[in-house]
């Protein structure tokens, strides 16, 4: 396994639902193969339980009095600091900080083809699994509330739209935005952009099937168009970094 499994004291979450996950994901484990580029590192935990049978994900609001993004859906996570070891310690640190969540209490599976956010910051999904009977913690100063989403929505929401939407640097892409009428909240959740984007991709492995929405992936390639797709996001915002120079 690329990159060490951190695998922890966890009573296994439902053997029978989660061996042939774990197997799947981490045949899409690219360990620290990302990390070299030349970009700002950040890290967001994606949070993977089992209830009543079925895997959830764990998702956060940013708190109202955040500069950035404030009320976003989001998953814990943030920008790596000097004392992480890598972005497996980034992600586990940041959900400590965010929703009380303890590293040893995570069972860490694999990290995903990153993203690259709206400040060009290369955000590593790192995807755990917890125990269904994890309760948050949010710290009020970064996050407002803490829910949970069947991970089936991601592939075949109720809800759905698609933007798309070209970045600074020319490239076109398409923004999955999903709305999840959370019936624990009695509220409708929006979920969209970069989190929405890892949802979806974690979706797909983990079900292997194709989702109700168009995807910008050849599904039957899945590890190699991700990456792709990830270069040639790379590449644009890259160059652009270049002729700013």
């Amino acid at each position: 396994l690329a990159g060490g499994c951190r695998c922890s004291a966890l009573p296994a979450p439902r053997q029978g639902v989660t061996e042939n996950v774990r197997r799947r994901l981490r045949e899409f484990d690219v360990g620290d193969r990302f990390s070299r580029l030349p970009l700002p590192r950040a890290a967001v935990l994606l949070p993977l339980l089992v209830r009543g049978g079925r895997l959830h994900l764990l998702l956060t609001v940013r708190s109202m009095q955040l500069r950035r993004s404030p009320g976003e859906v989001c998953f814990p996570g943030g920008k790596s600091e000097a004392t992480d070891k890598d972005d497996i310690d980034t992600a586990l640190r940041e959900a400590k900080e965010e929703v009380g969540l303890q590293p040893e209490r995570v069972e860490v599976i694999c990290r995903l083809v990153p993203g690259i956010d709206k400040m060009n910051n290369l955000v590593t999904p790192v995807v755990g699994f917890i125990e269904d009977t994890f309760q948050a913690t949010p710290n009020p100063d970064e996050v407002s509330e803490v829910f949970v989403v069947p991970l089936e929505y991601f592939v075949k929401p109720l809800n759905y739209k698609t933007l798309s939407y070209k970045t600074s640097s020319g490239y076109s892409t398409r923004i999955h935005c999903f709305t999840y009428d959370d019936p624990e909240h009695k509220r409708s959740f929006k979920i969209w952009g970069l989190t929405a984007h890892f949802a979806v991709f974690l979706a797909l492995v983990v079900f292997g099937e194709r989702p109700t929405f168009e995807v910008d992936y050849d599904l039957d390639n899945l590890i190699s168009s991700s990456e792709n797709n990830f270069f040639n996001l790379y590449a644009s915002v890259y160059e652009r970094k270049k002729s700013n120079l």
